[in-house]
């Protein structure tokens, strides 16, 4: 006899098969072409344009969430410690890690859920891309819609802003001749041609990539920090204020809160309900980046990351660190695209523009979705702060709390719960241990992560304002001319 989860993929891979799609899905790609390439995948035909472009497996999915959650909050995360203290930012690392990873589960539950009850119904996903207010809506109506695609939306157009400013910030510390703002008009351009990727489909050989380049960035810092050794007369006086430590605290939910797109990046697996453990998995391996380069930085230079919110801004000139400035920024033009493909999908839709075969035209229509992230990255250039502000005010909500709520009013009827497509985890067997798990979330999130964490965040984030201004055209840059590659200078203002 089948468990319920066994027959919701049944479900959908019948659907599939009715639609002509041989059992497996094309999930992602929203362009007729793919089903050429899914059926070569069948015939075992191997080409290169398959190895390379054409990705749904849970290898695939590993690596688009891996390489997603981790990109230039790399970088901020030891300033997050000098806000936090080592003990603190070590332990928030691990518990917000593995919330974030509990909330991603949900979302998976909630998609199976919603693509087992839809298949049943005979609708066919061919050619469209399931979203996360769409899974909203089907299950709990058009108000939860209405409030996944606001807090969706807005959290990755400022995800992708965030990118753009990380790529000014860093290309700075290997090429000072143009300031911060001059950069972000550069790689607004070259960001812009993420329009021509179709979808998450897509991102097979990018994903393998991006994910090796913050490895090599993670450890670089880690040992690069270890070799320079401890700066004379180090301190290490965090946590000693509110603000700063809600406003580390914050940057952290952040990090962990990159499940955003996970609706989508389950659509482009050909068996989506594999992906339950799949963000767990990554997250376990992004420990291993986040933790020994934030504390390896922060025991080495201490308190002076109060004021360098960029840990490469601390590091000598080497060719070693030009290698990661370099590598981060081709994997944050990856992230951009990772963050602002689902933007593009809802745009399309919007202008009836989604099912369309061209990729041309398709990309000719998503190129208005890049205008205001250029814009907004020009008007708060406020790398690192602007992280925390983010998490507190739509992270919270986004990844956290609407998950946590929907999975609990989805299942709050006992027939809902009886034919559920998938039962409570192994390591939670019970709907009611299900329910207060998700009560403490949306509880914690809400008071410390949107509560406390916005007040310090917001309070943090109009003091860069206030100190620097808007469109300010070279953020923390030094005040006084110095060759490339030479020592800065003193440092800018403090954050707190």
């Amino acid at each position: 006899m089948m468990v319920p989860g066994e027959q919701a993929e049944d479900a959908i891979v019948q659907a599939d098969v009715a639609n002509g799609k041989d059992g497996e899905e094309v999930r992602a790609m929203g362009v007729g072409g793919d089903a050429d390439a899914e059926q070569q995948q069948h015939d075992g035909k191997f080409t290169m344009k398959n190895l390379l472009w054409h990705g749904g497996s849970v290898w695939d999915a590993w690596f688009s969430c891996a390489s997603n959650q981790v990109a230039q909050v790399l970088l901020t995360l030891p300033y997050s410690f000098s806000q936090l203290g080592m003990v603190s930012g070590v332990l928030l690392q691990i518990f917000y890690g593995l919330m974030g990873s509990w909330t991603a589960y949900l979302i998976s539950v909630l998609y199976v859920e919603y693509r087992a009850r839809k298949e049943k119904e005979g609708v066919s996903f061919k050619n469209h891309v399931i979203q996360w207010f769409e899974v909203l809506d089907g299950l709990l109506g058009p108000y939860w819609k209405a409030a996944g695609l606001a807090f969706n939306c807005t959290f990755l157009l400022f995800g992708t802003v965030i990118q753009l400013i990380a790529c000014a910030s860093n290309i700075y510390y290997i090429n000072d001749r143009l300031d911060k703002r001059t950069w972000t008009y550069i790689f607004g351009a070259c960001c812009a041609t993420t329009v021509f990727i179709p979808s998450f489909h897509n991102y097979r050989v990018w994903s393998f990539l991006g994910l090796g380049m913050t490895t090599y960035t993670a450890w670089y810092l880690t040992i690069a920090a270890a070799v320079h050794g401890q700066v004379d007369g180090v301190t290490h006086s965090g946590p000693n204020k509110l603000v700063p430590y809600f406003t580390g605290a914050t940057n952290i939910l952040y990090t962990f809160g990159g499940h955003a797109i996970t609706v989508e990046i389950m659509h482009a697996m050909w068996k989506p309900r594999k992906f339950k453990y799949i963000y767990l998995l990554a997250t376990l391996y992004v420990f291993t980046l986040t933790l020994p380069s934030a504390a390896a930085m922060y025991w080495a230079f201490g308190d002076q990351l109060l004021t360098h919110s960029n840990a490469f801004s601390l590091l000598p000139r080497t060719p070693w660190r030009d290698a990661a400035v370099v590598l981060m920024l081709i994997h944050q033009f990856i992230t951009f695209g990772f963050a602002c493909t689902p933007l593009y999908f809802v745009w399309e839709k919007a202008v009836g523009m989604h099912e369309t075969s061209s990729v041309f035209l398709r990309a000719l229509v998503r190129l208005p979705i890049v205008v205001p992230v250029w814009f907004l990255a020009i008007i708060f250039p406020f790398f690192g702060p602007i992280n925390s502000a983010v998490g507190a005010l739509l992270v919270s909500f986004t990844v956290y709390i609407i998950p946590a709520l929907a999975h609990m009013l989805t299942y709050r009827s006992a027939s809902a719960r009886l034919n559920a497509a998938e039962k409570p985890p192994s390591f939670l067997p019970s709907w009611s241990g299900m329910f207060v798990l998700n009560t403490f979330v949306v509880a914690w999130v809400l008071v410390v992560g949107f509560g406390l964490g916005g007040w310090a965040s917001v309070t943090n984030f109009i003091k860069q304002i206030d100190t620097f201004g808007l469109f300010a055209k070279c953020y923390q840059c030094p005040t006084k001319p110095h060759a490339a590659g030479s020592p800065l200078p003193a440092p800018a203002p403090p954050h707190h």
